[in-house]
């Protein structure tokens, strides 16, 4: 968000300077500024601060039920519980910062354990490398039984794969029925959508389809309500016309089956190289996003099949990848200021076990270590993609299994822990300066970076890396403040 903080109403500023020429000639341009500035105004209207989730998994429809994000959590924990049963295990697993340093022994893990249980800040004085290790695992072992999915997308498009009709308009109406059986039972995650097919000329009939069975479904079980933050993805958008449809169909749902006008809103899924430029050689975002009508809230980025499109080879096709860091950076400055989430991509490598125990047959010691190493492996890789998403400004991606919750969390947790202290002092001396400027008149020009501090806590506590009590504690913020989410708003707060 790009902001400034006056001291003084706008309108006064600068009220009584004198200037030689008639106020006639001067008014012309000054009206054609200030209807400029109110269109980029509206185009640029920054962050809302708004909880935006760290992942999305996927999973096909014919799976989904109204407790898919419960028995993915159990998942999770279960296989933390078989190959990192304990802190210092998962932290030189997952490869947090200082974990080669981390004793090996039983009994010196075991004082650390008690060390932490009995105070925490010591040991983050005395050991940082043992505190964030305990505390990362702490916490995701908290978030797994609290909330282990934060967005959760019914795929009826790559996750489900190609069906005869009848099978997929039944997988719709069961979909639906089970998200309504979710919001009454309240075991839905806190975010929820549906992945319709794409809009090409050969599946746009069906993904239609697919979305107002669906839709009408779950308006008649739930009489009209819809979930909390409910979001329909169109993936492979390469052209305007493909979200101007969709945009023009939701608004006929919205006719048709009465619900709120412009409730239903969607995502544009970018993994397409015509998706960031079209044939002119321009950028092909704001046109997207131009076309969405308002309904576009969000843009994931495809790995794989954006690589694919590029003609990379199968074996280069990662997260990484230089043609990936291009593509999302064309991402962040088309859509940067305008409130669109940005998301990246998945890691296709999964820790999955390569042995499984045979019915009155136990694995080998062998096979043991072998899955262990198999699991170890995947997660360090699956870290180490969420660590360059977020030193790129990307806060979201996408899960495609539920061994993957851990690391997922694991990585956004110490991604904000690691950077907390310095932030806390800067986000405190900010709010200080900024204070006592407008206190004494003087203008405070910074208030961008300003907000840009208070981002991430607001992410940090979000995503459950810190509580707001610890967030109070360090930058002296009260937790009231923080849910305004605007520094200029506590600023102004501070000063009447």
């Amino acid at each position: 968000m790009i902001v400034a903080m006056p001291p003084m109403a706008p309108e006064n500023l600068g009220k009584h300077m004198k200037t030689s020429l008639p106020h006639s000639v001067s008014a012309r341009g000054m009206d054609t500024l200030d209807e400029a500035y109110a269109s980029f105004a509206r185009r640029y209207p920054g962050e809302t601060g708004r909880r935006q989730p760290v992942h999305t998994v996927y999973g096909g429809a014919h799976l989904f039920q109204a407790d898919t994000a419960r028995r993915l959590g159990n998942l999770a924990l279960a296989t933390l519980g078989e190959y990192a049963p304990d802190a210092l295990r998962f932290a030189r697993a997952v490869g947090l910062p200082g974990a080669e340093k981390l004793p090996s022994s039983a009994s010196k893990a075991s004082a650390l354990e008690r060390e932490f249980a009995a105070s925490p800040e010591k040991l983050r004085r005395e050991n940082r490398a043992a505190w964030l290790a305990h505390t990362v695992y702490s916490r995701v072992l908290e978030k797994l039984e609290r909330e282990p999915v934060e967005d959760f997308r019914i795929d009826f498009e790559d996750g489900y794969g190609n069906r005869p009709d009848a099978e997929e308009d039944q997988h719709a109406k069961l979909a639906a029925e089970e998200v309504a059986r979710g919001m009454s039972d309240g075991s839905l995650p806190p975010f929820i959508g549906i992945r319709i097919k794409p809009f090409s000329q050969e599946l746009r009939e069906r993904g239609i389809g697919t979305l107002e069975l669906f839709m009408r479904t779950l308006c008649e079980t739930t009489r009209g309500r819809l979930p909390e933050n409910f979001v329909v993805t169109l993936p492979k958008v390469v052209i305007p016309e493909q979200p101007a449809a969709l945009a023009s169909l939701l608004e006929g749902l919205e006719s048709t089956l009465r619900i709120e006008k412009g409730l239903l809103r969607f995502e544009l899924m970018i993994e397409t190289t015509q998706a960031i430029l079209n044939e002119r050689g321009e950028s092909n975002l704001p046109r997207l996003l131009d076309a969405s009508a308002g309904r576009c809230v969000a843009a994931h980025f495809g790995t794989y099949d954006y690589t694919a499109s590029c003609n990379i080879t199968a074996a280069h096709q990662t997260m990484t990848h230089p043609a990936c860091d291009f593509a999302k950076h064309m991402m962040q400055v088309a859509f940067a200021g305008t409130g669109i989430w940005l998301s990246d991509g998945a890691t296709n490598v999964l820790p999955v076990a390569p042995h499984r125990a045979q019915k009155g047959k136990r694995l080998t010691r062998a096979q043991c270590n072998e899955n262990r190493d198999a699991v170890h492996r995947a997660w360090k890789l699956h870290y180490e993609h969420i660590q360059h998403s977020l030193l790129s400004a990307y806060y979201q991606g996408w899960d495609l299994h539920p061994a993957q919750l851990p690391t997922r969390y694991a990585a956004v947790y110490s991604f904000f822990l690691e950077g907390l202290d310095s932030a806390a002092g800067r986000l405190k001396n900010f709010v200080e300066k900024a204070a006592k400027s407008a206190l004494v008149g003087d203008v405070f020009d910074d208030a961008a970076t300003g907000q840009g501090l208070l981002n991430y806590f607001l992410r940090a506590i979000n995503c459950g890396a810190i509580s707001e009590a610890e967030a109070e504690r360090l930058t002296g913020i009260a937790p009231e403040e923080l849910h305004l989410g605007s520094f200029l708003k506590i600023l102004k707060n501070r000063t009447n």
